[in-house]
C-alpha cells in the first residue's frame, strides 16, 4: 500500500488505494519519473538529463513532458502525484529556488504542477522525501529515528521520528548540505565557502579533483 505525507508529517493513504501514484524526481542533472503501483511496483519509468538550456518554463515543460510520458504507458489511473525536487524551497507551499537549477527562483512548483495534472499532490526536498522512503519502505523501516542522507549533485538529508518526517522552522529540517565546515573553503553554489556540498558532493567532488590535477 503507497502513502503520502500530510502537512504536518503524518502519513496518509490515498482516497482511491486500487489505483497508481505518478512520483517526480527533479534534480540538478537528472529529470526521473515514475509510475508505482499500489503495492510498490514500479510499472513505468524513465530518467533523462536535466535540460541545461531551458529558461523556466522550458524547464517546467520538459518535466511536465516526461511525467506525461510515462503516465502514458501505464494502464491504471493515476491518483496521486508525489515529487521531490532539490532545496530550498518554501514549505508546504512549494515554492522552489534549487542551487543547482539556476533558471527556477521562487518557481511555484506545486502551483503550476496542481495546474497541469489537477492532481493531489505531495511535493517536498528530495533528501526528505527519500529518508521517508527508506522510513517507511527501505532500510530503516521499523526504527524510531532515521536519518537519511543524500550525495548527489548537492548533499542533502531528512529525519523521521517515530514515523513521521520533521519539517524544521523553515521546511528544510535535515539539510546539512550548508553546514559550514571551513570558512575559508572552496566556494559552494549557494555563495557561502566551505559548505558540507562544496566539498562531499558529486560536483564538489569533480572541482576539487580537477584542481588538485591543475586541469
Amino acid at each position: 500500500m503507497l502513502f503520502l505525507p500530510l502537512l504536518d508529517g503524518a502519513i496518509a493513504q490515498p482516497e482511491r488505494p486500487e489505483a497508481a501514484v505518478l512520483g517526480i524526481d527533479i534534480g540538478g542533472t537528472k529529470l526521473a519519473a515514475g509510475v508505482i503501483s499500489p503495492r510498490g511496483q514500479v510499472l513505468s519509468y524513465q530518467r533523462v538529463p536535466t535540460p541545461a538550456d531551458q529558461d523556466a518554463e522550458g524547464l517546467f515543460d520538459a518535466v511536465v513532458g516526461l511525467a506525461e510520458a510515462v503516465r502514458s504507458r501505464c494502464r491504471l489511473p493515476v491518483a496521486a502525484l508525489g515529487v521531490g525536487c532539490g532545496g530550498p524551497m518554501v514549505y508546504p507551499e512549494g515554492v522552489v529556488s534549487p542551487l543547482h537549477i539556476s533558471c527556477w527562483r521562487e518557481f511555484p512548483l506545486r502551483l503550476r504542477l496542481a495546474e497541469s495534472f489537477g492532481l493531489p499532490i505531495a511535493l517536498d526536498n528530495d533528501a526528505k522525501a527519500f529518508a521517508l522512503g527508506e522510513a517507511l519502505f527501505g532500510a530503516g523501516r521499523g526504527s524510531r529515528a532515521l536519518l537519511g542522507m543524500v550525495i548527489s549533485t548537492g548533499v542533502g538529508g531528512g529525519v523521521v521520528m517515530d514515523g513521521r518526517l520533521l519539517h524544521g522552522a523553515s521546511g528544510n529540517a535535515g539539510h546539512i548540505g550548508h553546514t559550514v565546515i571551513s570558512r575559508a573553503g572552496p566556494r559552494c553554489p549557494c555563495g557561502a565557502r566551505g559548505c558540507l556540498t562544496a566539498y562531499s558532493s558529486g560536483t564538489g567532488l569533480v572541482s576539487r579533483a580537477r584542481a588538485a590535477l591543475g586541469r
